[in-house]
């Protein structure tokens, strides 16, 4: 009968060869010829017998069957034997009955001879396999009285001298009680998995107990190329002696052969029973070790590794193209077996052999390998790229490509109420610790259609990302437990190190690292202070904190970003102050239309993208908008790359300084340098056509001080260097008090509206003790929709104050154009001291007001400093040592660094007198450092600790 279900009994010729396909009992074999599509044909011993095994209408083996079966099938199986026909034909139904002989090549050192071919229908009754027919059909009486005289006829041409043989060879295998002879021959019992015993069961059992947790089988059966029927018959595991199980070859699977027997009829997938047909002749009824390694989904199967002598039967299948690697079983198999099994699917896929005869290699349409600077990260496994040698004129020059074959945790969407997946935010970390503002190099292995919204696809590359010593991030961030390798289709397209990625998963695995960590993801959440209430309430403890560094999560425009500032765990948004960057144009697919952009208001967001997305900042907050946008200085880079991010914004003339904050004085003269040079230079916005009745004077100081000797008194301490005086009888003081009790008299004390813009100067109400009185203030914030806080320019306090009741026009007389400012605002010349929010500070203000306050104070005047405040050096009539060395003397303050005074020596015509004292506080300083004075008392708190300043 042929394996092709040929309706024709296939009629062998009298004499020939053929090989030993597999064994069907103990006196029935299947013969197979050569040649690709050699029939299949079942050939019985004549004149013999042997137990029956079980099937579906026998239960149960006879006795000793299996033994037989086992007996026949190591000597014959896979070898080459020579046979006569006896019988076949109409007459033989569907087989062939005759002798079957071993040749001494096949036969080695087995059977009675060694130098002549063995009779397999006798030596299987002389092992006590079998028993001739004429003993088993005839009375025991008859067959006792047999005469074997006749047993030296030659029993290959004589058939009753053949009959002889067969019952001499029966006399001596009972004689020695051989095989079913034997007192009790072996009865199976028989296990079918799913019935009698749970296939994982099977599976626990070989990883526990086998030896180098393998057992040995026969494959009883091949379904097709890639899957089995298989039967234990290692002694080392009793409990599953004689089960059958179906066995599944990890990491392959081959076409499936048809069902001619459904309805309607399933044909055989290409090259299935080619596949079959190789794996026939190498593995049926063989006896060979198997390594289970898990189950299928159902878990009615088992998956494993079949280990031949002659080699690797999954990668010889793949080499042929009979098979091609399965993604869910490779991930079962133990990492060192799997690079062969891609080798060989690679070598058939270029050779064009089996399955793979029309295999193309996907087509990219972009570039095969990218270049260039990481600009952003988008998620765990996603980033987009600035390619070598593109300039960042907007967001189309940008490649978004991800991790090929990598799947990292998503993160969440807040309007969808969809909250981060574990380890999404710590994945996108590390991501980006290793790779934004780097050059990267990144192969590209395929492309995707990713949907970005209903009907719309973005065409997606996917590669391998290298940076710096990281031949592959992917590898990293699964190996680190971060993110997973990707679930691919069998036919989908996948990373080159495919097998990498799997062999770093199963070491986080085994690690139990990151997502494979066993108990509760807990995630610490992140208070968001971009709404104004809480950004005015914590900005008090951002300001106490100096400087803080942070990472710049997002960027509005070039000069407004969102913030994560780890030590306070907090988002803000944060803007450098005094400046305004153009107005970008709307993001794309934004639903809002936004407003129209500036001139280069892309080109500025573009420019902080580039150099400050994602990166690490120092921020130094000073303020807090009424939306909610904290202001200060912002310093990017590190050691001698630090630089303020203001004055780079400025010089490329991407942002310009505040037009409010230029003319009243407030902005340092280090911005207004930058900016005059970009004017200068027409770069950026000032490379444009302005409008002349737009154009702002820049205040400069180009012309040099010369220092003046005054005597002044307080009139307000802000801080223990910083302060507010009058000049010494000098009558415009008493003149103003008298000016502003007179306009209280006139316009009483109650409030009338006013312009509430700041940087406009009012009258505003306040009680000094001896009642409420209006006097001239500045508005320099806006606290609140209805509160304001004002500077009291002839006095210098600062006030919070109600505009509807302590706010009012000021009488054109009393403007400032008319009288300026009485109290002049100045600072000891290089002499820093804390902030009013540190204990140090408190103390060292005063400590100032015990020498200076309600005192005539001699004072040289010289030049505004960095800052733009006016630098004084003060002392009391009949001392000898300043005021500012005191200071310093008592370890409350500390000298100014070089640019400070350098700043100052550069607006003075004559220096010095400026270097004098400095060479005089720093010999003050080195005392009270030795001496262990004030902030000292602890130590040298060294050069570069500006923070707490």
């Amino acid at each position: 009968m042929s394996n092709n279900n040929n309706t024709v009994p296939v009629l062998l010729p009298p004499k020939g060869t053929a090989r030993v396909k597999s064994v069907m009992s103990g006196d029935t074999v299947v013969l197979v010829g050569s040649g690709p599509a050699a029939p299949n044909v079942v050939f019985t011993l004549e004149g013999v017998s042997s137990p029956r095994l079980a099937s579906k209408s026998t239960p149960a083996d006879e006795p000793g069957a299996f033994a037989a079966r086992e007996w026949l099938r190591q000597l014959v199986v896979g070898k080459t034997v020579s046979f006569e026909t006896r019988k076949q034909g109409a007459s033989a139904g569907d087989r062939v009955y005759g002798w079957l002989f071993l040749t001494p090549a096949a036969n080695g050192t087995n059977g009675s001879s060694s130098s002549s071919n063995m009779h397999l229908a006798v030596e299987c009754v002389r092992q006590g396999q079998a028993t001739p027919k004429a003993v088993k059909y005839s009375d025991e009486g008859k067959t006792s009285t047999i005469d074997t005289s006749s047993s030296e006829a030659d029993p290959t041409n004589d058939q009753e001298g053949y009959e002889s043989q067969l019952i001499k060879a029966y006399n001596e295998a009972k004689e020695a009680s051989r095989g079913i002879h034997s007192s009790a021959p072996l009865v199976r019992t028989i296990k079918t998995s799913g019935d009698d015993y749970a296939m994982l069961a099977l599976v626990e059992a070989v990883e526990k107990r086998a030896t180098n947790k393998r057992i040995k089988c026969v494959i009883e059966y091949v379904f097709d190329g890639s899957r089995f029927r298989c039967q234990v018959t290692d002694d080392s595991l009793p409990d599953y002696q004689y089960a059958t199980f179906t066995l599944l070859l990890a990491g392959v699977l081959c076409p499936k052969v048809g069902n001619p027997r459904a309805t309607p009829p399933a044909p055989s997938e290409a090259f299935a029973e080619q596949a079959r047909a190789f794996s026939d002749m190498r593995l049926l009824q063989r006896e060979l070790d198997i390594g289970l390694v898990g189950t299928d989904k159902s878990g009615s199967s088992a998956v494993g590794m079949i280990y031949h002598p002659a080699g690797n039967i999954a990668v010889e299948l793949l080499k042929n193209g009979f098979a091609k690697m399965t993604d869910w079983s490779v991930r079962l198999m133990p990492v060192e077996e799997v690079p062969a099994l891609r080798v060989a699917e690679n070598t058939a896929k270029r050779t064009l052999v089996g399955i793979w005869h029309s295999y193309a290699p996907p087509v990219l349409t972009s570039a095969s390998q990218v270049r260039g600077t990481v600009v952003e990260i988008i998620s765990g496994d996603s980033l987009l790229i600035l390619p070598t040698g593109k300039a960042y004129t907007s967001e189309d020059v940008l490649v978004k490509v991800s991790l090929a074959s990598i799947r990292a945790p998503r993160p969440g969407n807040e309007r969808a109420g969809r909250a981060d997946e574990p380890y999404a935010l710590e994945c996108k970390e590390q991501l980006r610790a290793m790779t934004i503002g780097k050059e990267v190099s990144i192969e590209i292995h395929y492309e995707r259609d990713i949907p970005i919204q209903p009907g719309v696809n973005e065409k997606r590359a996917f590669g391998t990302l290298t940076s710096g010593k990281h031949e592959d991030v992917g590898e990293f961030l699964v190996s680190e437990g971060l993110a997973v390798t990707q679930r691919h289709r069998d036919e989908d397209p996948k990373s080159a190190r495919y097998d990498e990625l799997l062999a770093a998963e199963a070491v986080a695995k085994a690690a139990k690292k990151g997502v494979h960590k066993e108990g509760e993801y807990k995630s610490k959440p992140i208070n968001d202070l971009t709404d104004p209430k809480k950004a005015k309430t914590y900005s008090g403890s951002l300001m106490r904190a100096g400087t803080v560094k942070g990472t710049v999560d997002f960027v509005f425009n070039g000069a407004l970003f969102k913030v994560f500032i780890p030590s306070e765990n907090c988002h803000i948004r944060y803007s450098p102050n005094m400046v305004r960057c153009p107005q970008p144009s709307p993001s794309p697919g934004s639903k809002q239309p936004g407003r129209p952009g500036e001139p280069y208001g892309d080109e500025a967001k573009c420019h902080s993208r580039l150099h400050l997305l994602q990166r690490q900042v120092e921020i130094v907050c000073s303020g807090v908008t009424n939306s909610g946008i904290i202001t200060g200085a912002m310093y990017v880079g590190s050691g001698k790359s630090r630089r303020d991010y203001t004055i780079e914004l400025l010089g490329a003339g991407l942002a310009t300084l505040d037009e409010r904050k230029l003319e009243y004085g407030e902005v340092p003269q280090n911005l207004i340098d930058a900016q005059t040079a970009a004017e200068q230079g027409k770069v950026g916005v000032w490379s444009l056509d302005r409008p002349k009745a737009e154009k702002k004077q820049v205040v400069t100081t180009n012309e040099k001080s010369s220092e003046t000797v005054v005597t002044i008194r307080l009139s307000e301490i802000r801080s223990g260097s910083h302060f507010y005086y009058h000049v010494a009888n000098d009558d415009a003081s008493q003149v103003m008090d008298e000016s502003m009790k007179l306009f209280t008299q006139t316009n009483g004390t109650s409030g009338a509206p006013c312009d509430a813009k700041i940087g406009k100067v009012v009258a505003a109400l306040f009680d000094d003790g001896t009642g409420k009185s209006w006097y001239r203030a500045k508005i320099i914030e806006k606290k609140a929709p209805s509160k304001v806080s004002v500077l009291f320019i002839d006095h210098g306090n600062v006030a919070t104050v109600p505009i509807a009741t302590h706010l009012r026009p000021l009488d054109m007389s009393l403007s400032v154009e008319r009288i300026p400012a009485v109290a002049r605002e100045a600072v000891l010349a290089l002499t820093t001291t804390r902030s009013l929010e540190t204990d140090e500070g408190i103390e060292a203000a005063r400590f100032f007001q015990s020498l200076a306050w309600n005192k005539d104070l001699t004072a040289i005047l010289f030049a505004p400093d960095e800052t733009g405040k006016l630098a004084v050096v003060i002392s009391v009539p009949g001392q000898d040592e300043t005021i500012n060395a005191q200071m310093i003397a008592e370890g409350l303050a500390r000298v100014g660094k070089k640019d400070a005074f350098e700043a100052i020596a550069s607006r003075m015509a004559d220096k010095t007198s400026l270097t004098s004292l400095m060479e005089d506080l720093t010999k003050a300083q080195t005392a009270a450092r030795r001496a262990r004075t004030g902030m000292w008392r602890y130590g040298d708190v060294g050069d570069d600790d500006p923070a707490d300043i």
